[in-house]
């Protein structure tokens, strides 16, 4: 099936580097594994590219759209790099190269039966500005995908005040709006921007609000968030959510202004919850929606059993591409949604973000003929 227009997607790109740990089964807790002066045996080494720009871009490229990448690097090794691998999908010639910067890189530790652990300098994305935008080119595109804002150091300082204005821009335009985050430590300089006040600022200008459960619940509620840790006692935070509380975090950002949110709850699956038909006009006419598909939805898709469980590194924003392509083929809420949570499943049976994408027929194939879904609290 074919996608309408053009999408941008801008925001955080860097180079990701994930040293392959021998094995699938775990082996033992950090403190056991990282011991000064221990040397670590390993399989290998994985290199891509990382970040929103890269995994959602790329993801919805390969699933048919028509994309656009903006992202700031340096002008140095792993720049080139960067502009090589994405010059193997003809994507590269938007991208930001900067001499008075450096690429970001993060050395991702997918260490089996343990969380993802990443070692990260954000390198030229703190630098980043809107005025890195080509404008005219967002004017003429359907959609704006921005991703991981709490890693970009312009787009939270001062309130978020760039970031908002940003995205104000883009909604004069005419040109819908999708926005997805990332987690912060939350004794760092990010962590301590009062994002609560930013996401008043910011998410009135916008129409799909893509966040994990996890880093909502941080920004909005802090107590609900210590609450979840202390029930999750070192555990995978998601396996402890419940609908309640879900529910609470969707009416928050609906209140906020977004028109659309879906909710990465992990190994358990998507929650999503949209606003009513008037809210949502102008963006299904905009996008070719039909309203009674999007208008005052609520539910929560299960995820689906992976093949195997390599990484997750990435498989949120190829989730998050499979839900915004599934919008731009004009398809219902909950079928963008199920796409969303089955391509994390396969996404999550490769070390990198791209390696595991399905092409989306495949998956309402695989779907038709059973596939299992995860039993999950929710």
């Amino acid at each position: 099936m074919k996608t309408r227009g053009k999408v941008i997607v801008a925001g955080h790109i860097c180079l990701d580097v994930t040293p392959v740990f021998p094995g699938n089964g775990r082996m033992g807790n950090v403190g056991e594994i990282f011991q000064p002066g221990r040397l670590l045996h390993m399989d290998g080494v994985d290199i891509h590219t990382g970040g929103a720009v890269a995994n959602t871009g790329l993801a919805m490229k390969i699933l048919g759209n028509d994309v656009s990448l903006i992202g700031k690097i340096g002008d140095d090794a792993f720049g080139k790099i960067v502009l090589d691998m994405l010059g193997a999908y003809q994507a590269e010639k938007d991208m930001i190269v900067s001499a008075q910067t450096s690429t970001s890189y993060s050395v991702v530790l997918a260490i089996p039966g343990i969380d993802r652990i990443f070692l990260h300098d954000p390198g030229a994305n703190d630098t980043f500005t809107p005025e890195d935008l080509d404008w005219q080119m967002i004017a003429q595109a359907e959609l704006f995908h921005f991703g991981y804002p709490p890693i970009m150091k312009n787009m939270y300082r001062d309130g978020g005040r760039e970031l908002a204005a940003m995205l104000q821009k883009v909604k004069e335009l005419g040109t819908a709006v999708s926005l997805d985050m990332a987690a912060v430590d939350p004794a760092s300089e990010a962590g301590k921007a009062g994002w609560k006040e930013i996401l008043k600022a910011a998410l009135p200008y916008v129409d799909f609000f893509v966040p994990s459960a996890e880093e909502l619940c941080a920004m909005l509620d802090e107590d609900l968030y210590r609450e979840w840790s202390r029930r999750a006692a070192g555990g995978d935070m998601t396996e402890i959510l419940n609908m309640e509380e879900l529910h609470w975090l969707g009416e928050k950002v609906l209140e906020l202004g977004v028109r659309v949110v879906m909710i990465k709850c992990g190994s358990s699956g998507m929650y999503f919850k949209t606003a009513g038909a008037e809210r949502l006009k102008e963006l299904c006419v905009s996008l070719g929606l039909k309203p009674e598909e999007w208008a005052a939805k609520e539910g929560f898709e299960k995820s689906f059993e992976p093949e195997a469980v390599l990484s997750g590194t990435g498989a949120g924003d190829t989730s998050i591409a499979a839900f915004l392509t599934s919008v731009m083929r004009g398809e219902a809420l909950e079928e963008a949604v199920q796409m969303a949570a089955a391509t994390g499943a396969c996404c999550v049976a490769a070390y990198d973000a791209l390696s595991g994408l399905k092409p989306l027929e495949q998956l309402k194939e695989k779907i038709r003929k059973g596939w299992k879904k995860n039993e999950c609290c929710i």
